[in-house]
């Protein structure tokens, strides 16, 4: 049972510390997303870029850090499930790679809750967009959304 908790722990923290923010922008943009804006890696920095194409992109790359790992321990370790989104989450905002200077893992942390709870992915989704139609502010859509 421990190499499963730490093959889990291990697989999911590496897919969700992958920077597909730092990536793209510098692959389609040629710039360093960490000298941009709030200098993390995360989606809605990456629309601080002017790139709208770019940043949806990133979005849909970070919310699949939270689907596949924990997808995929939901199918083959299902007592592991919240290790795995804890990991996943944590590799997001903690890459080991970047200094553990990653994003603030609301995409990621989407990507989660959609696979643990379809209701409560859908309820989120909709509470951010109000939240931030009303605020114009991502962060605290985020946050308020998380405590809905």
């Amino acid at each position: 049972m421990i190499i499963e908790v730490i093959l889990v722990f291990i697989a999911s923290y590496l897919s969700g510390s992958i920077p597909f923010g730092l990536i793209f922008s510098k692959v389609f943009l040629n710039q360093d997303i960490r000298n941009i804006g709030s200098k993390n890696i995360g989606a809605t920095n990456v629309l601080r870029t002017g790139n709208k194409i770019i940043a949806g992109l990133t979005l849909i790359f970070d919310i699949s850090k939270g689907i596949i790992p924990v997808l995929i321990t939901k199918e083959h370790f299902v007592d592991l499930i919240y290790l795995s989104s804890l990991a996943a989450f944590l590799g997001h905002i903690f890459p080991f790679w970047l200094k553990f200077k990653g994003g603030k893992g609301v995409a990621t942390y989407l990507g989660i809750i959609f696979i643990l709870s379809l209701e409560l992915g859908i309820i989120f989704c909709i509470s951010w967009v109000l939240i931030s139609v009303i605020t114009k502010y991502s962060s605290l859509s985020s946050i308020l959304s998380s405590l809905i």
